[in-house]
């Protein structure tokens, strides 16, 4: 159990390193920019965007604390920016949510295939099959079960893409931190 705390407590300490905050901005103008410029909509339900990238390597960088908190403000951030549709907390809670779930399964851990795949399959299954669907349906007034064959089969197609993609991602980025001379790695 003081393992785990320990493991939270280092990711919340994580807010006290000037250069990691100045990462999180960094990475926080490339989504907004990414959310922009990337992102094709198939539907009014459906979304497939490559802007949630950053949030991936701020949750490997520092962890689920500051993965969640990054997610959130993000979350807001980009309706302020781009507004699509109405804002509802549910996906800002989302957003938090799929920062615990990455930051908890990357952070401080070698990068590996198989653990990238959880973490993307964990997010997909709980957020954005799960949450995502149901707030769809609470906003929209549409069926949970009508809605969810595609959402499954966009998030099937879509999860070796994103695991390949963030597995690179992190592989570079891991490789790269000692030349960036990231304190937390």
């Amino acid at each position: 159990m003081q393992k785990i705390k320990q493991f939270y407590l280092d990711s919340i300490n994580q807010l006290k390193i000037t250069q990691n905050l100045v990462i999180c901005g960094l990475m926080a103008a490339l989504a907004v920019v990414l959310n922009y410029v990337a992102s094709i909509d198939f539907g009014p339900y459906i979304r497939i965007g490559f802007s949630g990238i950053p949030n991936r390597i701020i949750e490997f960088l520092f962890g689920p604390i500051v993965g969640s908190i990054f997610g959130g403000m993000l979350d807001i951030l980009k309706y302020l920016v781009k507004p699509n549709g109405a804002f509802f907390f549910g996906f800002t809670f989302d957003a938090m949510l799929a920062g615990v779930i990455y930051g908890s399964l990357l952070y401080k851990k070698p990068v590996k295939l198989w653990r990238i795949a959880l973490a993307e399959f964990l997010a997909k299954l709980i957020v954005n099959c799960g949450f995502n669907t149901l707030w769809i349906c609470v906003l929209y007034g549409k069926g949970f079960f009508a809605l969810l064959p595609a959402r499954i089969l966009k998030n099937a197609i879509m999860l070796p893409l994103d695991t390949a993609i963030l597995f690179f991602a992190l592989t570079f980025l891991s490789k790269m931190s000692s030349v960036l001379h990231l304190k937390n790695r």
